[in-house]
């Protein structure tokens, strides 16, 4: 998993409404949020992104992106974001690519990604990486923690 002050990868991806999402140009703003999950619609990944959802205007309001990567692919990642009104990019990493270049993928690629939160910085170095698989919300209290340190 990237630690802290390593560099982040940058990627241009389009998301489940087809807009392209660019890191390098999204970070240029302000902090990066890149959140990777397991699947669309499960009680995890569902808690984990209302969450985000409804903290989603004070993330932004400091001036944060939020992206979330997970394998579903982008009719998925529509009917997720359409059902639980998500306002933040899906990204549909269906070869786990991106997975591993943040370096998360679980030992010998075994279960796919661990579920991983990223805050980066306008520099591209990862400021917090956070790694819980049943506390989504800690996910997000990280999160918040980080951008009133950024």
């Amino acid at each position: 998993m990237l630690e802290p002050g390593e560099r982040a990868p940058d990627f241009v991806r389009h998301d489940h409404r087809g807009q392209t999402v660019d890191t390098a140009a999204a970070r240029a703003k302000g902090p990066l949020v890149v959140y990777f999950y397991p699947r669309d619609f499960t009680p995890g990944c569902t808690r984990e992104a209302c969450l985000f959802r409804d903290a989603f205007d004070d993330l932004h309001g400091k001036g944060a992106t939020i992206v979330g990567i997970s394998v579903d692919d982008d009719a998925s990642h529509a009917r997720f974001a359409e059902r639980y009104r998500l306002p933040f990019s899906l990204v549909s990493d269906p070869d786990r690519a991106l997975a591993r270049q943040f370096q998360i993928m679980r030992a010998f690629g075994l279960l796919g990604a661990r579920r991983v939160t990223f805050v980066i910085d306008r520099e591209g170095k990862v400021h917090t990486a956070l790694h819980a698989e049943l506390s989504m919300g800690a996910h997000l209290e990280g999160v918040q923690r980080a951008l009133a340190a950024l």
